[in-house]
């Protein structure tokens, strides 16, 4: 059986939690480490005496997978019945908080109000900023991408899709631009993981990098790029990225998420230094797309089309846009036909290659084509 399991009814419990009101305070049981449910994971825990718990919530509940530093797999014993929720405060009007076991009080609302729901890009022409070297500035033009041409010359309209990074960016920033009527794409990493963020910019007492690396997930060193893929194939690697997403992506309003890093099956970026198959890949998507969904979120997946074979085509009915790099410069716009005319398609090309080059071909099958700078700090030439 696959590592990755389907989502329990405790976890329909927490996302039942996370979305609606509770009636009273939870208390917990005492429970085995069986009843401990690894499908979310929402805060980070600590104990301060024996017998008691408390914990610093970042957002939401969790039926915590989580050691103290964030990784390994939660308390070594259940905390004793009515224990817990005295100590902790969420976020959100949640009144109490479950760790470990079963819910024995408290009138959680029925499961219809876990998202049905989300953002979808629209298949009309949709001009896109892709910024991730840094913190959006909202008031520098090359950021929002509103001093740039077409390749007639002419002046190019506004972004009404941002592609932010998830970290960096803020729940502020984001609200500024919904206000705008502008939608909000969060970038995160999925398949690898480096050590670009300090614990203060995820909001954490550990960083995401570091519980991967406690958790000994961490492969071999990504080609070109200061990062290790991760062994998608551990539980644990789920609930950390799950976390990253909903703390980062849900948590401050963006509409959708990039997952980067999507396509590490036989070795298609480098040796990951794990046995990654097909079939693993796409129950590891699977499992994140339907966790975006449930929180309302979009699955805007990325570079599908460079794995040599019909990979964006298997995960295309679940995706619900995507973003590729240089399909024309390597020739794998036709692994995206499966998209044309149904999904939303956001193609960066690189330098040297020009708009005269390739809009002609990207305009005619409907995508959102622009040359972007490698580095993507801002500045950009769209199609249209």
């Amino acid at each position: 059986m696959h590592v990755l399991r389907r989502m329990s009814v405790l976890s329909l419990i927490a996302f039942v939690l996370l979305f609606g009101p509770v009636a009273a305070p939870l208390t917990v049981g005492p429970s085995s480490a069986a009843d401990v449910v690894a499908g979310i994971a929402l805060a980070h825990y600590s104990g301060d005496a024996p017998g008691r718990v408390t914990c610093d919530v970042s957002f939401g509940v969790a039926f915590s997978p989580l050691s103290p530093t964030g990784g390994g797999t939660g308390p070594s014993a259940p905390p004793a019945p009515g224990s817990v929720a005295a100590g902790c405060r969420a976020r959100g009007g949640l009144r109490g908080i479950a760790l470990t076991g079963k819910l024995t009080r408290g009138s959680p609302t029925p499961p219809t109000i876990l998202r049905t729901s989300w953002w979808t890009p629209s298949l009309r022409p949709l001009d896109w900023q892709w910024e991730l070297d840094h913190a959006l500035v909202l008031t520098n033009a090359t950021d929002m991408g509103i001093d740039d041409k077409l390749p007639d010359g002419k002046p190019g309209p506004a972004p009404v899709v941002y592609d932010i990074d998830g970290i960096d960016n803020s729940a502020k920033t984001v609200a500024a631009l919904h206000a705008r009527g502008d939608h909000v794409i969060c970038y995160v990493e999925v398949g690898s993981a480096g050590n670009y963020y300090s614990a203060a910019a995820e909001g954490l007492r550990t960083t995401y990098f570091a519980q991967f690396k406690a958790a000994r997930v961490l492969g071999r060193r990504l080609p070109s790029y200061p990062e290790y893929f991760l062994d998608i194939n551990k539980p644990v690697t789920v609930r950390i990225v799950e976390h990253m997403i909903a703390q980062q992506c849900y948590a401050k309003g963006f509409d959708a998420v990039e997952t980067d890093l999507d396509e590490t099956y036989d070795s298609n970026e480098g040796p990951t230094g794990f046995t990654i198959t097909r079939s693993d890949e796409k129950a590891y998507l699977t499992t994140l797309a339907t966790f975006m969904h449930h929180l309302g979120l979009g699955w805007i997946a990325k570079n599908l089309d460079d794995t040599g074979d019909d990979f964006a085509t298997t995960m295309e009915p679940l995706a619900d846009g995507m973003v590729t790099e240089q399909c024309n410069q390597n020739d794998t716009c036709g692994a995206l036909r499966a998209y044309v005319g149904h999904k939303a398609v956001f193609n960066a090309e690189y330098r040297p290659e020009t708009t005269r080059q390739f809009c002609s071909s990207d305009d005619a099958r409907g995508f959102n084509g622009a040359v972007f700078p490698v580095a993507l700090n801002g500045p950009r030439h769209p199609c249209r």
